[in-house]
């Protein structure tokens, strides 16, 4: 039987800078951001870099893998919070303004991510996040603040319709505009 042992303090360290640079360097340089470049600025050496991550490819799928499970974490503690009581719609509309400032960090990343044709896996973390907006989402109708229709891919449609490229106060304005077709308040169930 052989037993798996833990990665080293060092490596888990140096896995972290160089995810947190290539981010840096993807959202700076975009898909052409190169691995010495990402290394250099990790401030770790180019083999170190190859070794966490083969390809690019591989290293932008971790970075938005990275990005999916803080998004899925994020959805597990407003669920966490209004089971606790939290107003949904509250934990709701802060957690949409969250994920679209995130979203606007990342929105090179995930460029990036689909010009190299990178596979996030990110499946198990899209599922978790799912599940918690879906108990936001029913707690929410059940607290008559948000339409009854809304459903977890309208979630998904205004994430993917955000303006992640505009600045900050643009994203604002858009959030403020978009958010009350999702409430009860703000529409007839004519639609």
């Amino acid at each position: 039987m052989t037993q798996t042992r833990a990665p080293r303090a060092d490596a888990v360290r140096n896995r972290k800078k160089i995810l947190a640079a290539a981010r840096a360097q993807i959202t700076e340089r975009g898909p052409d951001a190169g691995m010495d470049e990402i290394a250099a600025a990790a401030g770790v050496a180019v083999g170190t870099l190859y070794r966490h991550f083969p390809t690019k490819t591989d290293l932008v799928a971790a970075v938005i893998a990275e990005f999916m499970d803080q998004v899925a974490a994020d959805a597990e503690a407003a669920r966490d919070r209004v089971t606790a009581g939290a107003p949904a719609l509250d934990e709701i509309n802060a957690f949409l303004g969250r994920v679209i400032e995130a979203s606007a960090t990342n929105h090179a990343v995930k460029a990036a991510a689909h010009a190299l044709g990178a596979d996030t896996g990110a499946g198990a973390d899209q599922r978790r996040a799912e599940a918690a907006l879906a108990t936001l989402i029913h707690q929410a109708q059940a607290d008559g603040d948000v339409h009854p229709d809304v459903t977890v891919d309208d979630i998904y449609l205004l994430f993917n319709t955000a303006p992640t490229d505009q600045p900050q106060a643009t994203r604002t304005r858009w959030l403020t505009l978009t958010l009350p077709g999702l409430t009860t308040s703000a529409r007839t169930t004519d639609g």
